[in-house]
């Protein structure tokens, strides 16, 4: 089979993000597959899986901003920040007021440093951290930045003896909601956990484009027609870059990995709505004649050339 795109996947719980590229490969008879965001067994949502060529712009997907839903669990902590390790500490009575908690999530936005937790796959001297913790060992962590671009509280149920706030949360790659959670906690003078996460989208995928592993099955069994319809295209998972359209001759030289250099001033601009790394925003994708979509070039500083950083080829007809 000779599919390419980028397969958003609704990954079930208890199923590690390597498990769900396994099972892909199993139902499409396609080794070449990658995910772009590992996923924690516990955790379900959404898992963008790149097939074919298209697993060239894993690097750039598994980048983007991903929104969680999240349940706040308060009084209580575990050693692992979610419900799945031991409790470590818990508070008899907690007492809080919404606006208390309003105030406490808010102060997250932001840039803000995070500790990674000690059951992580963080490596310290060439050892996971999950390996080391569940060896009885603790390391010292160094912090490590991250953004927090968005938290909008959903619910809040304060009257509880251990009281749950569930919000959304915006972020940046490399985010622990875990340790959010905890921070949260720490924020409002209580131990805390993450009590449930749901990631609701990476980049532009939603929880609405997405497919179950089940649903995958059936469109294979239906034909590739059926099976392409679930697939986005390459160009389209990367639309946050700018396009840029060039002439036959330009598109000849872009397919054989050459430098275009192309006098407009509209290539510098940038305007998007996705959050992206300072070292992505000089990305452009290149369209050919016919709106062929010819792979991602670099702007120079210069402001005329660009340079191949990932050539599509057309296939040959």
């Amino acid at each position: 089979m000779n599919a390419e795109g980028i397969l958003p996947i609704w990954k079930p719980v208890d199923y590690t993000s390597h498990d769900v590229v396994a099972k892909a490969r199993r139902i499409l008879g396609i080794k070449r597959i990658g995910h772009t965001g590992t996923l924690d067994p516990a955790v379900t949502g959404v898992l963008p899986l790149c097939i074919g060529k298209a697993t060239r712009l894993v690097e750039y997907i598994q980048e983007l901003p991903k929104e969680y839903e999240a349940r706040l669990v308060i009084g209580m902590a575990t050693d692992t920040e979610d419900m799945t390790g031991q409790i470590t500490e818990r508070s008899e009575s907690v007492y809080l007021d919404p606006e208390t908690v309003r105030r406490a999530v808010a102060s997250f936005v932001g840039i803000i440093q995070q500790i990674p937790p000690m059951y992580s796959a963080v490596k310290v001297d060439g050892k996971r951290l999950y390996e080391l913790a569940r060896s009885g060992e603790t390391v010292e962590r160094k912090s490590r930045q991250v953004t927090i671009y968005q938290i909008e509280i959903l619910s809040m149920n304060l009257e509880l003896t251990q009281p749950e706030i569930v919000f959304r949360a915006l972020c940046s790659k490399g985010t622990y909601i875990r340790t959010l959670c905890a921070d949260i906690g720490k924020a409002l003078g209580y131990p805390a956990v993450m009590g449930g996460l749901v990631r609701t989208a990476t980049g532009g995928m939603t929880r609405e484009r997405c497919v179950t592993l089940e649903e995958l099955a059936d469109a294979k069994s239906r034909g590739e027609e059926a099976l392409s319809t679930l697939l986005v295209p390459s160009d389209e998972a990367v639309s946050f870059f700018p396009a840029v359209a060039v002439n036959a001759a330009m598109a000849l030289a872009a397919t054989q990995g050459k430098t275009l250099r192309i006098e407009d001033p509209a290539l510098a601009s940038f305007q998007t709505e996705v959050s992206l790394p300072e070292d992505m925003r000089a990305l452009r994708r290149i369209y050919g004649p016919e709106g062929r979509f010819l792979g991602l070039f670099r702007l120079q500083e210069d402001g005329v050339a660009l340079v191949p950083e990932k050539v599509f080829v057309p296939e040959a007809n």
